[in-house]
C-alpha cells in the first residue's frame, strides 16, 4: 500500500535491500541488439531511417564548424532518453527519467562539455555570443549578466522540463487508476478509456520529450563552435 502518493517513483526495492530499479535504464538495448544482424529486418530498417533522419537535422544545426561524427552523440542521446521514457509506461518498470538523478547527470555533463571546449578554443566568441549586436553601451553590463545566467540554468532548465514531463504524466494516470475501486462498474468503462487515452498521450510525449532534449542540446553544442 502507497504510504505517499510520489512512493511510486521511489528508486529502493525489497528485494535483498538492493536498489535494482536502476538496472531498467539498460532494458534498451535489449531493442537494438536486432541491428547486427547480417540480414536487414523491418526493425533495423526503420531504426537506421531515424537515425539518418536525426543525423541530417542535427548536422544542420550544428552548421558547418562541427566536428565529423558529432551528431552521433546527440543521436545515442535521443535513443537513450526515448528508450527510458517509453519502456517507464509499462507497469513494474522503473522509470529512471523521472528523477533529477539521471537527468540532470546527463544535461550537467553535456552543458559542461560545452563551456569547457567553448571557453578554451573560442574564447573570443564565447565572449562576442554574450552581447547581442547593436545592444547599446549602457546596457551591456546587464546583457552579460542575463546572458551568463540564463546560460548556467540550462542544465537544470532541460533536466527539469524531462523530468516534470514524465512525472506529471504518471502521477495523473495513478491518481486515475487509484479511483476505480470506488467506481460502479459502468464508469469503469469510462476510466478505461481514459487511461488508454492518456497512454496514447504519454506515448507521444515520452517521443516530443527526447526529441526536445536532443534538438536543444545540439542547440547548445552550436553556440561553442
Amino acid at each position: 500500500m502507497m504510504t505517499n502518493l510520489f512512493s511510486i517513483f521511489d528508486p529502493s526495492t525489497s528485494l535483498f535491500n538492493i536498489s535494482l530499479n536502476w538496472m531498467s535504464t539498460f532494458l534498451g538495448l535489449l531493442f537494438i541488439h536486432y541491428s547486427f544482424w547480417l540480414i536487414p529486418n523491418r526493425q533495423f530498417i526503420f531504426y537506421n531511417m531515424i537515425t539518418t533522419k536525426l543525423h541530417s537535422e542535427f548536422k544542420t544545426l550544428m552548421g558547418p564548424n562541427s566536428l565529423s561524427g558529432s551528431t552521433f552523440i546527440f543521436i545515442s542521446l535521443f535513443f537513450f532518453i526515448l528508450f527510458n521514457n517509453f519502456l517507464g509506461l509499462f507497469p513494474y518498470i522503473f522509470t529512471s527519467t523521472s528523477h533529477l538523478t539521471l537527468s540532470l547527470s546527463i544535461t550537467l555533463s553535456l552543458w559542461l562539455s560545452f563551456m569547457f571546449y567553448g571557453w578554451l578554443n573560442n574564447s573570443q566568441h564565447m565572449f562576442i555570443h554574450m552581447i547581442p549586436q547593436g545592444t547599446p553601451s549602457i546596457l551591456m553590463p546587464f546583457m552579460v549578466l542575463i546572458e551568463t545566467i540564463s546560460n548556467i540554468i540550462r542544465p537544470g532548465t532541460l533536466a527539469i522540463r524531462l523530468m516534470a514531463n514524465m512525472v506529471a504524466g504518471h502521477l495523473l494516470l495513478t491518481l486515475l487508476s487509484s479511483t476505480g475501486i470506488m467506481m460502479p462498474n459502468y464508469l469503469i468503462i469510462i476510466l478505461i478509456l481514459l487511461q488508454i487515452l492518456l497512454l496514447t498521450l504519454e506515448s507521444a510525449v515520452a517521443i516530443i520529450q527526447s526529441y526536445v532534449i536532443s534538438i536543444l542540446s545540439t542547440l547548445y553544442s552550436s553556440e561553442v563552435n
